[in-house]
């Protein structure tokens, strides 16, 4: 064999290997890329999305109450008094899952709740309302959704922390638990109370 027969033989080799090298490359480096971003994905906590609501006014709606369950509300209701608004709907598992917590807050009576029913038939939620209990000073029916969009609702159980100044403070998404009233939300409160 000529070299240059030789050389070229050795070039098409070299450049099946580095090609059968970037064929097992390619995939692994793809599922190491894959995998933090999995990881970093889930080891975040889905509570904390952050709210552009934050910081700002409360919005100003005017909603009805929930048939006979205490007065409906709106955003003056808020002013000089720290408010909890709990964002529920009779069709809501989860939101069954915080109640007793809900109705435990209420009967200490040291801040105020407000049920905004989204989504929901005012009949369904005051059927909800007796079947379990009513943690709520006031409630207001949010039947098309409108108001739960101003407060930049995600979905249910969604709650609320609004300060004095009528200003939301804090946003919880997902059912209240213990841990989460007491190392976050309380907190939150005690910073807010004059």
């Amino acid at each position: 064999m000529s070299e240059t027969a030789d050389s070229h033989t050795q070039s098409v080799s070299q450049e099946r290997t580095s090609r059968a090298r970037w064929l097992y490359i390619a995939p692994v480096a793809a599922f190491v890329v894959l995998a933090l971003a999995l990881g970093i994905g889930l080891g975040r906590d889905p509570s904390l999305v952050p709210s552009a609501l934050v910081g700002a006014p409360a919005p100003d709606t005017a909603l009805p109450p929930v048939d006979d369950y205490g007065p409906g509300f709106s955003a003056a209701d808020f002013k000089d008094q720290v408010t909890l608004v709990n964002v529920f709907a009779s069709w809501c598992t989860s939101c069954r899952y915080e109640h007793p917590l809900l109705m435990d807050i209420a009967a200490a009576d040291e801040i105020m709740i407000f049920g905004l029913a989204y989504k929901d038939d005012p009949a369904d939620s005051a059927t909800w309302l007796a079947r379990y209990g009513n943690p709520y000073d006031a409630t207001g029916a949010d039947i098309l959704g409108r108001a739960g969009i101003e407060w930049g609702v995600y979905g249910v159980p969604e709650t609320f922390v609004v300060g004095p100044d009528g200003t939301v403070a804090y946003k919880h998404i997902g059912p209240i638990t213990a841990e989460a009233w007491r190392d976050t939300i309380l907190p939150v409160i005690a910073g807010l109370q004059p």
